[in-house]
């Protein structure tokens, strides 16, 4: 399994110092052996002011060290992938309980479990597992999925250190009692897909979108990252089979679902991806499935770079 997380800001601390206005003004109004109760409140506001800074630049620290320790196979991915600015538009900090969807070969999951941090807790969270026959997998990789909620958390430990998060795991569709409301964030990146592509033949995009509304704490977020199809496109090869789906469509199904869109960001966008109706995500990197043995039109490929990704974060609402 492979996972990253994200670089952050170094700079945090720049600007939010001490100006020279406030410097000299306290000079000033200190002028005698005591400073005034204007200038004492002045100074107890700045010092206040530097802790909060110093608070929340540590978040940034820890995730920027983190990115910068994974293998370089990881960090190759950052360029299109963005898991600093990612996990920083979703408000991911340490010590959340964050629940990881289809965590897959733990691309993000390595970057999580230290990031998180011993005060933290990641869930890994498997599609339903009546799900995976569907892909036409052999039936030693579908039988493997009977004990994933046990085997995922011993694989995610090899990152966990000495201060990693707590790890857990569930089955979508079977959500256990005592992780309901539990969540401060849920991370879905690449992953609904699949679950709309075959929502007319057992309801999985639904049961999926309504274990994400339990799992979560009132207030907690949802952040999603999604290959995303251009609103000019067929619905019906958007429809997941090609692993896009358009940006209205998930937008009405997550307020149908009961969650709000808060905010929505460029991050992951990339307009080189112009697919055709001929053309599936997979075509582009890291998979590289369609250009085989065709250097050219796999390094056609490789130029456009991975997909076009809509960013979207939606919260579950306090009431």
């Amino acid at each position: 399994m492979t996972r990253i997380l994200i670089s952050l800001l170094g700079l945090v601390l720049m600007g939010c110092g001490q100006g020279p206005g406030d410097e000299a003004s306290v000079e000033g109004d200190g002028a005698g052996l005591e400073m005034s109760s204007g200038a004492a409140a002045a100074a107890t506001m700045a010092e206040a002011s530097t802790e909060e800074s110093a608070t929340a630049s540590a978040p940034a620290d820890r995730l920027e060290q983190v990115l910068a320790e994974q293998p370089e196979e990881v960090k190759a991915r950052y360029p299109h992938r963005h898991p600093q600015e990612t996990l920083n538009f979703f408000g991911i900090e340490p010590g959340m309980t964050v629940v990881e969807v289809l965590p897959g070969g733990g691309w993000y999951t390595r970057i999580l479990v230290p990031y998180l941090g011993p005060d933290g807790r990641l869930i890994g969270a498997n599609y339903p597992r009546d799900l995976w026959p569907k892909f036409g997998y052999d039936q030693e990789r579908i039988d493997a999925m009977a004990s994933w909620v046990q085997d995922w958390p011993e694989q995610a430990r090899q990152w966990q250190g000495e201060d990693g998060a707590e790890i857990e795991a569930f089955e979508l569709g079977a959500l256990p009692e005592e992780m309901e409301g539990q969540a401060d964030a849920v991370l879905v990146i690449r992953a609904l897909h699949n679950l709309a592509r075959f929502e007319e033949e057992g309801g999985y995009l639904t049961t999926v979108l309504n274990d994400f509304v339990r799992v979560l704490k009132p207030g907690g977020i949802l952040g999603l990252v999604q290959h995303e199809a251009r609103p000019d496109m067929p619905d019906d090869w958007a429809g997941g089979g090609a692993g896009y789906l358009k940006k209205q469509f998930l937008i009405d199904r997550m307020t149908e679902a009961g969650l709000e869109l808060v905010a929505e960001s460029p991050i992951n966008e990339n307009p080189n991806d112009q697919p055709t109706t001929d053309d599936v995500v997979w075509r582009l990197p890291p998979s590289l499935g369609t250009s085989g043995d065709d250097p050219e039109l796999r390094a056609e490929l490789e130029a456009v770079g991975e997909s076009n990704r809509m960013t979207l974060k939606f919260r579950k609402p306090e009431a």
